[in-house]
């Protein structure tokens, strides 16, 4: 099989702004004031996109034991601060967010190098590895999102289970369940459709790359898997980490968090 050839020319890479218009038309249409999100999205990941290829050129000449835990704990630090937007209200948030991290990255790491699944290579490592942080930031983030948003709807319930008695735990057992479900629930379903509805970008990747399909698919499976667990890791450890505060030393309920 051969390889993708043709190379994309910065007038083709021009003729994308399109795909930026037909959102900006959307929003003006309907009025949603997503005009300057839309814009400075776009503007903003162009500009990192391009600016990481050019880090990663770098990187990718750097020795193995120098390039990867630079730009793995690169990724680990600005993934933390980004998931801790969602959660900024509670104690202790951010190094929760970090620790979970690590440790999903080292985790995952480990298990790929024990099992020889990929080289101790940064151009190997790094990408696979941005892909395990980058998702397993997004589950936390909902998780965050959702529990806050369980403990203001539920305040009611959760005073009445608390003056009969009940531990915090106890009480916020179904809040702690509903959370999960929540931040897991979209892995899920894309595990349940990989192959069938969508063809997963690594895959995709390789293929293009001249890479035969089977052997693709071998380490699309790798990442899938990968991620699934860290994500599921990710999200109840920050989940159960984190609940805890929304009470005070007294085991009282504390005023949901706006």
């Amino acid at each position: 099989m051969n390889a993708l050839t043709p190379e994309v020319s910065n007038q083709s890479l021009f003729f994308l702004i399109i795909f930026v218009i037909i959102p900006l038309t959307l929003s003006y249409f309907y009025q949603l004031g997503l005009g300057k999100n839309v814009l400075w999205s776009a503007l903003r990941g162009t500009v990192q996109l391009f600016a990481i290829g050019y880090i990663l050129t770098y990187l990718f000449d750097l020795p193995a034991s120098v390039g990867i835990p630079l730009m793995v704990g690169i990724m680990i630090i600005i993934a933390t601060f980004h998931a801790r937007q969602k959660g900024k209200e509670l104690p202790h948030i951010l190094p929760v967010i970090f620790i979970s991290l690590l440790f999903v990255e080292g985790s995952v790491l480990t298990m790929w190098l024990v099992f020889d699944m990929v080289q101790f290579r940064p151009s190997e490592v790094i990408p696979m590895s941005g892909m395990v942080i980058g998702n397993s930031m997004v589950a936390m983030g909902l998780a965050l999102e959702r529990m806050k948003s369980e403990f203001r709807d539920n305040n009611g319930r959760l005073l009445a289970a608390l003056s009969l008695g009940a531990e915090p735990k106890q009480a916020s057992h179904l809040i702690v369940q509903r959370t999960l479900h929540a931040a897991l629930i979209p892995n899920v379903d894309r595990l349940k459709t990989i192959g069938l509805v969508q063809l997963p970008g690594m895959m995709t990747g390789l293929i293009l790359g001249g890479v035969e399909p089977v052997m693709a698919i071998k380490y699309q499976l790798v990442i899938s898997l990968s991620i699934f667990s860290s994500v599921s890791i990710s999200a109840m450890f920050v989940t159960l980490a984190m609940y805890r505060y929304f009470f005070n030393k007294n085991k009282q309920l504390i005023e949901p968090v706006e």
